[in-house]
Parts: C-alpha cells; structure tokens; sequence
C-alpha cells in the first residue's frame, strides 16, 4: 500500500476496481477467430490521501475509470496477445498516464476457452470451456520496475497406480495404514515469478508467455505421471511436488522462482461388512472419492539469487 504519515499517524491506503471481466476476439484474414476472456482486477498505489482525509478528489483515478480503460485497451489491442503482456500495458499505462500513481498492480485470469474439432477438423469460430485458468500479475513501477508472475489454478491430474505413502510418523491417534499402492489425485494451484525486473527486458516475442504458461504446465504433468507406459512412483505428494518444481526450474531459466500448492485429494477403499462377513472385498478397484477433508501440502523452490 502507499504508506504515509497523516496528523501524526501512520497512514497506508490504495484503491482500484475488482473483477472487470472481457472478452475480446481477433479475426484473421484468413477467416479463423481466436477468443479470450479475462477478469481483471487492478489496484492502484497513487498521492491521493486528500481524498481520505479532506474534502478533496481531485488526485482520484475513479474506478469506473480503470473498467473503462479495460475494454478500451483490449480494442486497442490489434494482435493476439498473452495474458501477462495485457497485464504489463495495463499497469504501465496507469503509472505513465497518472503523475499521482507510482505503482500498479494488475492481477487477471483467464478463463479456458479452447477451440472445438468438429469431424477431425479444428473449428474456425468454434470454443468449449476446458478447466484449469492461467493466471497472472503484473506490478509496475512508474520508474518501470516489473515484477512478473504466472500461474495455473484448478489443474486437476489423477493417476490410478504408482503412488504409496509409507513410514510416517505413528502415535496413538494414527489409524492411516501404510501402502505402496493407492490413488493419487490432486488440483494444483502454481503460481511461478520471472526473473525480469524490468520493462525494458521483457522479451518482445509474440505470444512468449502463452508459450510458456503451456511448456510449464506440459513440465509439471509430465512429472506428475512419468513415461505413458511405467510411469513413475510417488512415495507423497511432497516428493511429486518437489519434482514438479524442481523440473520447472531446470527447465525454464527466466523462471526464478515457483510455488505450488497440492491438496491431496482422497480416494478411499471401499469394503463392505457386516458383522459375520465381508459382502465386498475392496481389491484395488472400488474407491470413495471424497475432497473434504483432504490433505493440504504445499511448498516453493526459488533459485539462490532470487528474491522470493
């Protein structure tokens, strides 16, 4: 927040607009239409503190002001362009175009449109809703200082095998039983920071972060299953998501630093007795999905240099 001192006190105070959603859709000369839809949210850090403490706007940025500036950007937008880089133009017109405002934080999500196949063949103006949204957060500095980050929230992956939790700690209240065989469900929320700290060293390629939001997230799911035919073994959810940072970060130089939150998502086996006999033998094969409650495991990995 702007932080100032006020009649002997300390003062801390910003202001923006929350959930601004729009849609915008580019058409090719070819004919092909490509869509988006983003909710943005923006706040704003500015000199404005005569508006709280006097009868005095005239340092306000209103907030219709920002929603407006939303969709009159995305117009201005005559490319296809990422998510982070709508996020960047966002907040650095509001620190360039505002003298009063010194830092702009533009956060949005992206909601998973994809494009549909109709008969084998990918649909010219044709969407379905997929699941996991790509998000992003751009802060900007009117001295052109970035702080850059993406992420994923909702991507859910399961495998059936090849995942154990054995030789935890046991006391009284421990009924969970050891296993090298269960279920391994989750939804993975990433949210990964870039190395770049300013503007000026964005890389100006068409659709770079697109890319890279796709190669992270193609990283993380290849390490949470392992090659089609073995897979590989998961000893906890810890260790998969250690891997799955850890693959990131070799993989991606300008990633400086990701986080990743895992719950682990139960799948319980189901057997059915009756006080003289088993009914139904659980054997790898009936399960009780359940999210509530559920396991909640979460870490980051950052390289040495960067600042979390």
């Amino acid at each position: 927040m702007a932080n100032e001192v006020v009649e002997g006190l300390n003062f801390e105070q910003r202001h923006g607009k929350e959930r601004v959603r729009v849609a915008r859709v580019w058409k090719s000369k070819e004919g092909r239409h490509f869509v988006v839809e983003w909710r943005v949210s923006i706040s704003l850090l500015s000199d404005c503190v005569n508006s709280y403490v006097r009868d005095d706007n005239s340092d306000i940025v209103a907030t219709d002001t920002m929603k407006n500036t939303v969709y009159a950007k995305a117009k201005e937008c005559s490319e296809i362009l990422s998510v982070e880089d709508f996020a960047i133009e966002l907040a650095k017109h509001f620190t360039s175009f505002y003298k009063q405002v010194t830092t702009a934080i533009v956060n949005i999500v992206e909601k998973p449109w994809e494009r549909v196949n109709v008969d084998g063949q990918p649909h010219e103006h044709g969407f379905k809703l997929g699941s996991e949204k790509h998000t992003a957060e751009a802060i900007v500095k009117k001295s052109g200082a970035l702080k850059l980050t993406s992420g994923i929230e909702g991507l859910s992956l399961l495998k059936t095998t090849m995942s154990g939790f054995e030789g935890f700690i046991r006391d009284k209240y421990t009924a969970l039983p050891e296993t090298r065989e269960r279920m391994l469900a989750t939804e993975v929320t990433a949210l990964w920071r870039y190395s770049y700290e300013s503007l000026s060293s964005i890389p100006q390629k068409p659709l770079y972060f697109t890319d890279k939001y796709l190669g992270v997230k193609r990283v993380m799911v290849d390490t949470f299953f392992g090659p089609p035919k073995e897979g590989v073994y998961s000893p906890s959810v810890q260790n998969t998501l250690y891997l799955m940072a850890k693959a990131t970060l070799n993989r991606f130089p300008d990633i400086a630093s990701i986080q990743l939150k895992m719950p682990n998502i139960h799948f319980l086996p189901v057997n059915i007795s009756s006080k003289d006999s088993q009914i139904v033998k659980f054997d790898d094969d009936v399960y009780l999905p359940t999210d509530e409650p559920h396991g909640s495991i979460e870490a980051s990995l950052s390289r040495i240099w960067s600042k979390m």
